[in-house]
């Protein structure tokens, strides 16, 4: 293969090879690896493009001694000028063998849950995401207080 040909074949690969990667990402450790009902995460997020399609994600990192085969969240995603949108989801943390969804090695699962696709930030200024748990045992109209094995959560937004 003639040298310029090689060179160009390179230059190729390392081009395909720069993903778009996150322009935002943010984890926050919880406490002791447990999330307490009334702990809400908060995530400031500034410095996008205006009318740019975004994919929006949430990741949540667990260990086994989640003891729940999903997981329940309410988000509120607060844009600049005050509108507020709250959306309550649930996301599958295991199969339906009991082994953990997400990927990672030894006992730390790192799941990356869609939140939005194809959002857009039309106006310039922060814009603030919240995440809480709403688990509750089935028949308890309590949420539990206490939930024990999820050890960071995190946000992630990539371009589309």
């Amino acid at each position: 293969m003639p040298r310029s040909y090689l060179l160009l074949y390179i230059c190729g690969l390392l081009f395909l090879s720069c993903g778009k990667g996150p322009v935002y990402s943010e984890f926050q450790a919880l406490d002791n690896g447990s999330w307490d009902r009334d702990t809400i995460k908060e995530f400031k997020i500034s410095d996008l493009e205006e009318n740019q399609d975004y994919e929006m994600f949430i990741n949540v990192r667990n260990d086994n001694t989640y003891p729940y085969s999903n997981l329940f969240l309410i988000t509120e995603l607060e844009y600049p000028d005050g509108t507020t949108y709250i959306d309550t989801l649930e996301y599958a943390m295991a199969n339906a063998d009991g082994s953990w969804l997400g990927k990672g090695v030894g006992s730390i699962k790192e799941n990356k849950l869609w939140y939005k696709e194809n959002i857009n930030f039309p106006v310039k200024g922060v814009y603030i995401m919240r995440i809480e748990h709403a688990m509750r045992k089935s028949g308890s109209v309590d949420g539990i207080v206490e939930l024990p094995g999820i050890t960071d959560i995190g946000v992630e937004i990539e371009k589309k």
